[in-house]
């Protein structure tokens, strides 16, 4: 019981961050570091950042389906694992970076889980 109102806050927050990026591209560019480069960089952001987040989190929610649930927990597993690796690649050890590892990971085995 307390997994799934876990699994549809996740499902949510996921759909607001998409929100966010969708509706304030300039912002939330400056989180991420990405800089948009006129029109098109600001487009990427909304469509990738934004509109994707969005459908990531509201298939779930939508069709409320286990599997469902655990695809967006599994992409946030391995994209807190990409992170991982690419923060001490990159060398991109900013604290929003850290946040958002553990982020990812705490969303992805609430997913999944």
């Amino acid at each position: 019981m307390i997994l799934s109102i876990l699994q549809y806050i996740a499902c949510g927050f996921t759909i607001l961050v998409g929100a966010y990026a969708l509706f304030a591209p300039q912002s939330a560019g400056t989180f991420t570091g990405l800089t948009p480069n006129g029109g098109r960089g600001v487009t990427e952001i909304r469509v990738v950042l934004g509109m994707f987040f969005v459908a990531l989190g509201a298939y779930p929610l939508l069709f409320r389906s286990e599997t469902a649930f655990h695809m967006l927990g599994f992409a946030y597993l391995l994209v807190g694992a990409a992170r991982t690796v690419s923060i001490f690649i990159d060398k991109s050890g900013e604290q929003s970076n850290w946040i958002s590892v553990v982020s990812e990971f705490v969303l992805g085995a609430i997913l999944f889980f």
